[in-house]
């Protein structure tokens, strides 16, 4: 009996941190990455791996965002495209195209990492950590 009432406990509390994340929709964007509008041209603002992101206007925060992380999970797609785990990202820049074509948009690197396919919108998971 006590094993099953830890394993509840534990399940709630799993459950919980997973339902703290936020949902939205994810695509990629291509080079040249600089200039950015939290760092200008800077190279030493790209985390190793390439794993950034620009971000829209509900994300933004007048600015603030420069430098947040979050953690990212693919959800679904079009075809399959969801690769299994998280990945944890850099925000660089502020999505400037109009309307911005997600809530978040991804380095081809972090894109790849996260996607199957090439190309797309996703629905991702994000929480920031």
């Amino acid at each position: 009996m006590e094993r099953v009432l830890i394993m509840c406990v534990l399940f709630v509390f799993l459950g919980v941190k997973y339902a703290l994340g936020d949902v939205g929709t994810a695509t990629s964007y291509d080079p040249p990455y600089t200039p950015t509008r939290c760092n200008g041209n800077q190279a030493d603002q790209f985390p190793s791996g390439n794993l950034f992101i620009s971000v829209s206007e509900g994300l933004w925060d007048n600015g603030a965002a420069c430098g947040r992380r979050y953690r990212l999970k693919c959800l679904s797609g079009s075809r399959k495209p969801c690769r299994d785990g998280t990945i944890d990202v850099r925000v660089v820049d502020y999505c400037s195209k109009t309307p911005c074509p997600s809530t978040i948009v991804l380095s081809n690197d972090a894109f790849a990492a996260i996607s199957k396919s090439q190309r797309g919108k996703i629905n991702v998971e994000y929480v920031q950590i």
